[in-house]
C-alpha cells in the first residue's frame, strides 16, 4: 500500500435552505498521504481542514471527487476499525472515569475484555493519567481530557492515526510528550495525519506538510525544502577566540557578505522541560498529569515473531462457549496440532495474565472439562459409578455367584 489517504478532486459544497450553492469549503482537493509518514494539514480558520478529515472518516458526503483511506471506503467496518481518530473536540461521557471511557471504546471495538484490560492500563501510564484513573471525565482540565482522547483514539492499535489539533490545552510538558508519541509511533510503521496551528509544532514532528486556503492546496512538499533559505549560509561552531573571530569578520569583509555573530539561543520549550525535568528528578511531588516518554507494547510493528505471539494470546483471551463446542466437535475427526510454545511466549502470556487477573489462567482446558468419547453417546464408565453400576471391566472379572448375590 503506497498511499494511506489519496483523495480525487475531492469538493464539498455547502448550500442554503434554497439549494443554492453558498460556500466552498473543499475544492478540486488532490491529496496524497504516503504509508508510515506524518503528514502536516495546515491551514487558517474556514481553509476546508475539518471539512476534509469529516468526508475522509465518512461523516460528510463529497459533493463530487472521491477519497480513499487505507484503500477502501472509511465507512465499512473492515476499514474504520483500523483508524483512530482524534476529533477537535473531544465528545466524551462525563460521568464516565478514565478508565470506563477507555473500556467503552474498547467495547465498541470488539476487544475481548483481557485485551481492553492490559491496553487500558498501559495506555493510562502511557498518557499519564493512571493516578486519576478513577476519577470522572467531567471534573478533568482540558489539557487532560486531550490526553484520554489520544488514549481512546489508540486503543484499537490503529495503522491511521488522524489528529485534530492534538496539543490544544496541553501545557509544553505535554506538548513535548505528545510530539514525541507520534515520532515514535511513526517509527513503528504508524500513519499519522496532523491538523494544527501550532506551527512549531507542525515543523518537530512532520515529514511533509500541505497549505490550504480557500479549500485548495496552496503549498506543499517537504518541511526541511520549504523552510530552507538556499541564498543563505549558517554555520555553528564551538567558542572561538577573539583572534579567530576577528579573521572571519576580515573574511566576511572581503566577501561582501552580511553577518551576524552572536552566542545560539535554546527554545523556550526546550529550557522549560529542563527545568520540569530536574524537578521531577527531584521527586517534588505534583497532582497534575504525569509526564512518560514509553510507549505502549501493543502499539509496536507487528512483526513475524510479534504476530505469533498475538495469535497465541488471542487462543487465549478470545474462547466462547460456542468455540470450545466446535472445537470438541472438529477434535472427533482431526487430531488437535499444538501450537510451538516458546519459554519467551510462556513468559509473556505470564506477564499479560497477572496484570489483569489475579487467578491462575489454566492452559489445560481438558483437566477442567473432559471431553466426551463421541457427540452422540456419554461416558458410560462415569454413569456406572455415579449408578453404582460396575463397569464392563468389572463384570469380566466377577463370578457367577457373586453377580446373583449382588
Amino acid at each position: 500500500m503506497e498511499y494511506a489517504i489519496e483523495t480525487f478532486s475531492l469538493t464539498k459544497i455547502f448550500s442554503d435552505w434554497w439549494g443554492r450553492n453558498r460556500v466552498v469549503a473543499v475544492d478540486d482537493l488532490n491529496l496524497k498521504v504516503r504509508t508510515n509518514e506524518v503528514y502536516g494539514f495546515l491551514g487558517p480558520n474556514g481553509s476546508g481542514k475539518t471539512t476534509t478529515l469529516k468526508m475522509l472518516l465518512g461523516l460528510l458526503h463529497p459533493t463530487k471527487g472521491k477519497a480513499l483511506v487505507l484503500e477502501g471506503d472509511a465507512t465499512a467496518p473492515q476499514i474504520n476499525r483500523r483508524i483512530g481518530f482524534l476529533p477537535e473536540e473531544s465528545y466524551l461521557y462525563k460521568y464516565l472515569t478514565a478508565r470506563e471511557t477507555l473500556d467503552f471504546y474498547g467495547q465498541l471495538f470488539k476487544l475481548p475484555a483481557r485485551v481492553r484490560k492490559m491496553r487500558i492500563e498501559a495506555l493510562l501510564d502511557m498518557v499519564g493519567l493512571k493516578a486519576v484513573a478513577n476519577r470522572t471525565v467531567g471534573t478533568f482540565s482540558k489539557g487532560m481530557a486531550r490526553r484520554i482522547g489520544l488514549a481512546q483514539a489508540l486503543i484499537n492499535d490503529p495503522e491511521l492515526l488522524i489528529l485534530d489539533e492534538p496539543t490544544t490545552g496541553l501545557d509544553p510538558l505535554g506538548t513535548r510528550q505528545i510530539k514525541d508519541l507520534i515520532i515514535e509511533l511513526a517509527k513503528r510503521g504508524k500513519t499519522v495525519l496532523l491538523c494544527s496551528h501550532l506551527l512549531a509544532d507542525v515543523e518537530d514532528v512532520c515529514d511533509r506538510i500541505a497549505i490550504l486556503y480557500g479549500g485548495r492546496i496552496q503549498a506543499e512538499g517537504n518541511v526541511r525544502d520549504l523552510l530552507r533559505h538556499s541564498d543563505k549560509t549558517e554555520i555553528t561552531t564551538g567558542r572561538l577566540s577573539p583572534a579567530a573571530l576577528e579573521k572571519i569578520k576580515q573574511t566576511l569583509a572581503e566577501e561582501r557578505a552580511e553577518y551576524t555573530i552572536g552566542s545560539p539561543l535554546d527554545k523556550l520549550e526546550t529550557f522549560f522541560i529542563n527545568i520540569v525535568a530536574r524537578a521531577q528528578q527531584q521527586a517534588v511531588p505534583t497532582s497534575g498529569a504525569e509526564s512518560r516518554t514509553q510507549i505502549s507494547e501493543f502499539l509496536s510493528a507487528k512483526t513475524d515473531e510479534r504476530a505469533r505471539r498475538e495469535a497465541i494470546l488471542n487462543q487465549l483471551v478470545s474462547a466462547s462457549p460456542s468455540d470450545e463446542q466446535t472445537a470438541t466437535t472438529d477434535t472427533q475427526n482431526t487430531k488437535p496440532q499444538p501450537v510451538p510454545a516458546t519459554p519467551a511466549d510462556e513468559d509473556l502470556l505470564n506477564r499479560l495474565t497477572e496484570q489483569v487477573d489475579s487467578k491462575p489462567v489454566t492452559t489445560q482446558p481438558t483437566k477442567a472439562k473432559p471431553e466426551p468419547a463421541t457427540s452422540d453417546q456419554p461416558d458410560k464408565s462415569i454413569l456406572d459409578e455415579l449408578t453404582g453400576r460396575p463397569s464392563p471391566d468389572k463384570k469380566k472379572n466377577t463370578h457367577p455367584g457373586d453377580s446373583a448375590n449382588a
